[in-house]
């Protein structure tokens, strides 16, 4: 929907970059790029640690995490890696300093003892565990001597309700303060409605959107509203602890020694040796100080001949913003449609930074294709990725393998994505001709620039536009089924 809800985590993960403690550092996400089949192709550390940016170790932590990232455990061996599981930052002991701090740094000089703090969580019915996060925090901080006046959980789908905060608290001042990672739809545009900060849904934060400055005047009372917690740069600070507490737990010594080289950076090197090398709408370029310069392909032209006005950046993380948003300012949720916005140079000064800011432009399409080209990365059967959805999305398996290869090139076909479809129907069963638009081998290599290597886009699984789209299908075939069966039964 917008950029807000992974804003927060890629921000962590260029603070733990930038401290130089891990060979690699990277994100992936449930509901956008780079998803989490893609991001082992992302990565070739032997030693790889994941900690959930989520809030609870509840069903997405107990569940989905750990099938999507085909995790056996705690522990994982595939091939030659070893994939260690940690617990979920929210669960952390030292969340509790962050909530003390947030609540003071919104209410100062408010004396704790004429103040209530509620913390706000969503609520789910799916796993007992997604509430007792906020519930130890509460019990914490109200047990721990911190001089508030109460100390209260609340939720947006379950007893306690947030929107009942004035009956809950009796104190002249009220912090409410949002448990959740990101300043995304729930905790800066729902949660000020249920308050009465809001009378209705206002624009996501980065439209410009806002729910006013604190404090807000409501049932005789000051309400100050925080942003959420997982906003906190220091939250960084707790995803290194949980690594070092899964270390302490279960006896792991901190590998050390040399790190071994890089096959996708020498693989970029070999390629850009030869000349410029395409991927998308991207053209990587000499620039003519023994470093790189990363454009838009319509502008390559233009800035070889040192011509025009161009907005300049000068960050492997910087291509993450010039990716997020189309030239009118849209969000670009699939970053291989061909919506990439013009106008811009970014000049890089060596080979691992090009590497890194692909990665941001098109996410995991090197390794991806490097993987495809070994004979190690396959297109993961539409019917199993159906099967592993759930939730709203677990009757999209109802659509029918008449109904998929013209669907696929109706949602993904005409221009509307740059990737060549590589997954398959079911096991050994390719989709059929129809959707030959999307699966042909020249499908991928967008624009082509005379002179340049491409590296072709990929996509060897469905995304959420297709698991959308079957949904829609397979509930118009239940709904066209019953409709038949009631009429036959007269």
């Amino acid at each position: 929907m917008n950029p807000d809800s992974s804003a927060p985590t890629y921000e962590h993960a260029d603070a733990i970059r930038s401290l130089g403690l891990f060979a690699e550092v990277v994100c992936c996400f449930w509901k956008e790029e780079p998803n989490m089949r893609e991001v082992f192709e992302m990565v070739e550390s032997e030693v790889i640690y994941i900690v959930p940016n989520f809030i609870s170790e509840g069903y997405f932590c107990q569940e989905v995490l750990p099938r999507e990232l085909r995790l056996e455990g705690p522990v994982t061996r595939r091939g030659t890696k070893t994939i260690y599981y940690c617990d979920p930052v929210g669960i952390h002991a030292n969340m509790m300093r962050l909530l003390l701090q947030r609540a003071d740094e919104i209410a100062p000089g408010v004396p704790r003892g004429e103040t209530s703090l509620v913390i706000v969580g969503h609520g789910t019915s799916l796993n007992e565990n997604s509430t007792k996060a906020i519930q130890d925090q509460v019990k914490l901080i109200r047990e721990g001597g911190h001089g508030f006046a109460e100390v209260v959980d609340a939720y947006m789908e379950q007893a306690p309700l947030v929107a009942e905060w004035a009956q809950m608290t009796t104190s002249p001042n009220v912090v409410v303060v949002p448990f959740f990672i990101a300043d995304g739809l729930h905790s800066y545009q729902d949660i000020p409605v249920l308050l009465g900060i809001m009378e209705e849904t206002g624009a996501a934060l980065s439209e410009g959107g806002s729910f006013g400055n604190n404090p807000h005047a409501l049932h005789g009372r000051q309400l100050f509203y925080s942003n959420a917690i997982g906003t906190e740069p220091l939250l960084a600070a707790v995803i290194l602890d949980q690594v070092a507490d899964f270390n302490a737990k279960h006896g792991i010594e901190v590998p050390t020694g040399e790190v071994r080289g890089s096959a996708m950076e020498a693989k970029l090197a070999g390629m850009l040796a030869e000349g410029s090398v395409q991927v998308g709408e991207a053209l990587i370029q000499a620039n003519g100080d023994g470093g790189w310069v990363v454009t838009h392909v319509k502008d390559a032209a233009a800035v070889a001949s040192g011509a025009g006005d161009w907005e300049r950046w000068g960050r492997a993380e910087d291509a993450r913003l010039i990716a997020r948003n189309t030239e009118e300012g849209k969000f670009r949720a699939i970053h291989s449609a061909p919506t990439m916005k013009g106008g811009w140079r970014l000049d890089l000064a060596d080979v691992a930074a090009v590497r890194r800011a692909l990665d941001y432009l098109y996410p995991a399409a090197l390794g991806v294709w490097m993987g495809m080209e070994a004979g190690e990365v396959k297109g993961t059967p539409l019917r199993q990725y159906l099967g592993r959805q759930t939730g709203m999305y677990r009757f999209s398996n109802g659509v029918t393998d008449e109904q998929i290869p013209a669907m696929a090139v109706k949602e993904c076909g005409g221009g509307k994505c740059l990737r060549r479809i590589v997954w398959p129907l079911n096991e050994g069963v390719p989709l059929s001709e129809v959707a030959a638009e999307k699966t042909g081998a020249e499908v991928g290599y967008a624009n082509e620039r005379a002179g340049a290597t491409c590296v072709p886009l990929v996509c060897i699984e469905p995304c959420p536009v297709i698991v959308g789209a079957a949904r829609k299908l397979a509930r118009a075939n239940f709904e066209a089924k019953a409709a038949a069966e009631a009429a036959a039964a007269g």
